[in-house]
């Protein structure tokens, strides 16, 4: 089933979940306003949705009941049993509609022109006396509709006995013709019988989820570990017997253990987000109580990590929010004067790198002076001060998370009492993690906390070095490459520092018994002509090889966190127990990055020291192979990545060749003029990629060949389309490819400018989740920064602490404050004039069109046109650009 149209399913049936309750209760308590409100409501986003989905016949249906409703909100019409009887009616022809739709993924094609009718016929009598809004009901449908027959419909019954007796013939003929459920009153109990036998045959939506104890998938997640260890220790039997009678149970064991293993998995992960909820209420609080703007931003939040990390980061996070805001964020008059915004930002950012979760807690706030924190730490006998001027930065800034530190002048309600930060470096060690602290003096401060895999189960290739076998998370392994003994000629010493050009780069190289002080053991007849084996590892954007004796195989391994003496080591995120009973440490490549140098030794900056050192006059130039023996190059410069795609993943779309590349698609074409695609396939197929921006394309050759540094001459012009000329490249005469022919031929506006619209931000307001993700996601395609929220109200607070936005969408009708109240107070903002205030609702009658008018909407839009909404936003943010020129 197409996710969208499971994600509309899940959230309708979770909103009639309690919506027959809350109808039978508004019979009993027919003046409660917010209880009609709800009920329209929920109606009404199911309207709303279906209009989007196509769903004619169920949007019919439910934009009937809406009107009905609509009518008893507004006081228009009377709340009796007999329209109640009606809208309950319509509730069940809604979840007969949904059942065919969850079940057969279509729409059911059933007639219900007939309550539908009714339902509008009820609706237009709402100007008329109150005694004839009840004529149509009778108690008939509200045996079809409830499950407590007679007690209940009774009364209604002798109530509307005075009543015409054709009033109620047109119920009963709904009755008969559109409820399918328990309507036939002659006997209830077969057809109760038969709905039940029915009900059990379908598994709904709404029953695809349950509620565990927290406690129950910790005992089952370490159940699981204890599993996986005895499968590894089995696992490691069996290979050495192949043919053993246990070997066929032991594979079948080892498939349902990994089976178990995710699924247990699954339910303990959960998006960094929820423990982020409540921090914009304590943002906007303390912004209140310090008299600071402060906004607070929050990207990465829907990194995944273990449900138990996620509880212990809690606490932690918040004394740090509450940190930035009290002691970080200046006040807006010393912003002022230091030139810069009012308002202060907190950024919060959480990513993976190297089987780690990183989250960052940055402000840019007056920053941490080191001569405070030292002359405090000093004080209170933390240092010596003849050591004060020896100690480096991130020594000083330390002593911040030592308990009763603080540099602040005032103790406040907030904060300054020295148990904020010892709090949370104590929290996150518990589970095994780091914290650091960077800070500059008008810049702001920079909190990292580094959260190892503690309570996980990961993948890891096991290798040895030095005689001790280790383990690397599968996470940041790039590739494995094996250098046969005449190969190792290729590792070049470039500034003491050893490389190996790896295709389209130079990787630097480590040996990790170097970097862990282990003496390698060779065997004694070792002549030096060995293979070498070289793991290729991914830290951030950056690559590196660690040269490592052996290699065996990957392994499941149960996470366990590294012991208290090793912590500070910062080589190791762990340990594991292998399959024959070994235990052994779990690599931080990350940490082996630092320790060798971090950035200086990016490939990059190997690359551009070679090239410095080997000429300034010389280009490095990328050699591929093209026909039948031809060789063609390109300035490496102009090259993005080298990449092999396997045939079966390359598609026709258009008469033209694309491959899925990177979340994208990637055009691809030929050399011309070079008899390319006239031998036999190549699979995989090399492609040299070039890119621009957010634009890229990619070259099909035969082989990629060398790169060679040389002095780019053209030494003869060349008539054939695609080739600037022919230069001496090796000693060799080989033609220069145009690049710009081929991208411009892939995409012909290709240099055009590229409309940055990410500082456009638009905030949509609607109280559908479903429908608010739909239109975020359509906007961002479009490349606009969007913000959501559930209600006006919400809305209200988050422009009242930052009301840096160009556009507002919003519905009508929404709790606690409707759209129009909304937009009124929106266009009263001396800071918002200027903003593009947009009305998108399933309600399209002139009366909420007038009235949008007056309550000074730009523009009133039916759900959804996802073009309309694209094309006005394009429209006001082109006037915006043009406003901005002007000014300036």
């Amino acid at each position: 089933m197409d996710d969208i149209l499971q994600e509309f399913l899940a959230e309708s049936w979770e909103n009639l979940g309690q919506l027959d309750s809350e109808i039978v209760e508004l019979e009993k308590d027919p003046q409660n306003a917010e209880l009609i409100a709800s009920i329209f409501r929920t109606i009404h986003t199911i309207k709303g949705t279906c209009g989007f989905l196509g769903l004619t016949n169920l949007g019919a249906v439910a934009h009937s009941a809406e009107n009905v409703l609509g009518k008893m909100r507004e006081r228009m019409l009377e709340v009796s049993p007999g329209a109640i009887s009606l809208v309950l009616e319509a509730v069940d022809s809604i979840k007969e509609l949904l059942q065919g739709l969850e079940a057969t993924g279509e729409e059911p094609k059933t007639d219900h022109s007939t309550l539908t009718g009714m339902l509008d016929d009820l609706a237009n009598l709402a100007t008329a006396p109150a005694e004839e809004t009840p004529a149509a009901p009778v108690s008939e449908p509200e045996l079809a509709t409830t499950s407590e027959p007679v007690a209940e419909t009774a009364p209604p019954a002798e109530d509307n006995q005075s009543e015409p007796e054709g009033a109620s013939q047109p119920v009963a003929e709904v009755s008969d013709q559109d409820t399918k459920s328990p309507e036939p009153l002659p006997a209830p109990e077969v057809a109760a019988e038969a709905n039940t036998e029915e009900a059990a045959k379908k598994v709904s939506v709404a029953d695809l989820s349950i509620r565990v104890n927290v406690n129950v998938v910790d005992s089952l997640m370490n159940l699981v570990g204890e599993l996986v260890l005895t499968r590894n220790q089995l696992l490691q039997l069996a290979r050495g017997d192949e043919e053993s009678k246990y070997a066929a149970p032991i594979t079948h064991l080892n498939r349902v253990t990994t089976d178990l293993q995710e699924g247990v998995m699954k339910t303990r992960m959960q998006p960094i987000g929820n423990a982020w909820n409540k921090l914009p209420r304590l943002v906007r609080d303390l912004s209140q109580v310090t008299h600071k703007q402060i906004e607070l931003v929050m990207t990465g939040a829907e990194t995944e990590l273990d449900r138990t990390v996620l509880d212990a980061i809690k606490d932690p996070l918040t004394h740090m929010v509450r940190n930035s805001a009290d002691h970080g964020i200046e006040s807006p008059e010393i912003r002022k004067a230091n030139s810069k915004p009012e308002s202060g930002t907190i950024h919060l950012n959480a990513y993976h790198e190297g089987g780690h979760v990183i989250i960052e807690i940055q402000d840019d706030g007056a920053g941490i002076s080191r001569e405070r924190v030292l002359k405090k730490a000093i004080t209170q006998g933390l240092i010596n001060e003849s050591d004060a001027d020896t100690m480096t930065d991130s020594h000083v800034f330390s002593m911040i998370f030592q308990p009763g530190f603080s540099t602040a002048e005032q103790v406040s309600s907030i904060s300054g009492r020295g148990v904020g930060m010892d709090v949370v470096r104590t929290q996150i060690e518990k589970i095994g993690g780091t914290v650091d602290l960077n800070s500059r003096m008008g810049k702001g401060t920079t909190v990292r906390i580094k959260i190892p895999l503690t309570l996980a189960i990961v993948s890891a290739l096991v290798l040895e070095s030095g005689g001790q076998p280790f383990a690397i998370p599968q996470l940041g392994v790039v590739e494995l490459v094996r250098l046969s003994a005449e190969d190792r000629k290729k590792i070049e010493t470039i500034h003491d520092k050893k490389v190996f050009r790896l295709r389209d780069r130079l990787l630097p190289l480590v040996h990790l018994n170097e970097v862990l002080q282990l003496e390698e053991s060779l065997p004694e007849d070792d002549d030096g002509m060995h293979d070498t084996n070289i793991v290729v590892v991914q830290v951030g954007e950056d690559q590196f090889g660690l040269i490592v004796s052996r290699i065996f195989d990957t392994e499941e391994i149960v996470v366990k966190p590294v012991g208290r003496l090793l912590k500070n080591i910062g080589l190791y995120q762990g340990t594991t127990i292998l399959g024959d009973g070994r235990v052994v440490m779990i690599l931080d490549v990350g940490g082996i990055f630092n320790q060798c140098g971090g950035s200086s030794s990016h490939p990059q900056t190997v690359a551009e020291e070679n090239t410095a050192g080997s000429g300034r006059d010389t280009v490095s130039m990328l050699l591929f192979g093209v026909g039948e023996n031809e060789t063609m190059a390109v300035p490496l410069s102009l090259v993005a990545r080298l990449e092999e795609f396997p045939l079966e993943s390359i598609e026709l779309n258009g008469g033209r060749k694309v491959v899925q590349y990177r979340d994208n698609l990637l055009p691809l074409l030929s050399v011309e003029g070079a008899g390319y695609g006239g031998g036999e396939a190549i699979d995989p197929q090399p492609v040299v990629v070039f890119s621009e921006n957010s634009r890229s394309m990619g070259l099909m050759v035969n082989e990629i060949k060398d790169i060679i540094d040389e002095q780019l001459v053209i030494r003869m012009q060349s008539d054939r389309p695609g080739i600037l000329g022919t230069a001496i490249i090796g000693k060799n005469a080989i033609d220069v490819i145009d690049t710009q022919y081929y991208v411009m031929r892939s995409t012909p506006n290709w240099f055009n400018k590229v409309e940055d619209k990410k500082s456009f931000r638009v905030l949509m307001v609607d109280d559908s989740m479903f429908f608010r993700q739909l239109v975020a996601t359509a906007l961002e395609t479009e490349g606009y920064s969007v913000v959501t929220c559930d209600s006006c109200v919400a809305a209200v607070e988050l422009l009242e602490r930052d009301s840096r936005y160009q556009a507002v969408v919003t519905d009508l009708d929404l709790p606690m404050m409707d759209g129009f109240e909304f937009c009124e107070w929106v266009k009263e903002q001396p800071n918002m004039q200027d903003a593009c205030v947009l009305a998108m609702t399933s309600s399209n009658n002139t009366s909420d069109q007038s009235r949008a008018t007056e309550a000074g909407f730009d523009r009133f839009l039916v759900k959804f046109n996802s073009q309309e909404l694209i094309s006005c936003l394009d429209e006001h943010f082109a006037r915006t650009k043009q406003n901005a020129g002007v000014n300036a």
